[in-house]
């Protein structure tokens, strides 16, 4: 009879284990699913500039450190929370950047497009290092043709001047 209780009470407790464990998973998915839009907020107030003035931070980084205020302004709050109202009602990642310029201009994007004009600020690095490089080269191979064509100097000169050389050490 002991033996019995003993046998219905692990049952009953493998029961509610179950039940909670199933609890848990069904509570567990929908918090999953919360945290993807966050992710993807986050991504994208990171891909724009806290419009405060007071920093060149990226909206999701504006951390305002000093005195008794540290962490994103209100600007920045005000920004986020727009990017995750948007991202909320289903606006694409490039509905939401457009937005965002055609608000604040082409300056809220933390990087220029890379379309038109703004193609430049993506390309000069690369064309000045290569203009750099072809620069250098240049000047190396001039140095070098000079160096070629310098004229020879005799056996008899040479044997001359360590003649010399050694008659002043000497000395």
């Amino acid at each position: 009879m002991i033996r019995d209780s003993r046998i219905r009470i692990f049952a009953l407790a493998l029961v509610f284990a179950g039940c909670a464990l199933v609890l848990a998973a069904s509570f567990s998915a929908p918090m999953r699913a919360q945290d993807a839009p966050s992710t993807k907020v986050k991504a994208l107030s990171d891909r724009i500039m806290c419009m405060c003035g007071g920093c060149s931070d990226a909206a999701g980084k504006c951390t305002h450190s000093g005195g008794a205020f540290a962490g994103p302004c209100a600007f920045a709050q005000k920004e986020i929370k727009e990017v995750s109202d948007r991202v909320t009602s289903g606006q694409s990642d490039d509905l939401v950047l457009q937005s965002f310029v055609q608000e604040y201009g082409p300056t809220v994007l933390i990087s220029p497009p890379a379309a038109g004009f703004d193609l430049w600020a993506w390309l000069m690095p690369i064309l000045v290092s290569l203009g750099g490089i072809a620069v250098a080269l240049f000047v190396v191979t001039r140095w070098k043709r000079r160096a070629a064509a310098a004229p020879r100097v005799s056996s008899d000169l040479l044997a001359r001047a360590q003649h010399d050389l050694r008659g002043h050490i000497d000395d």
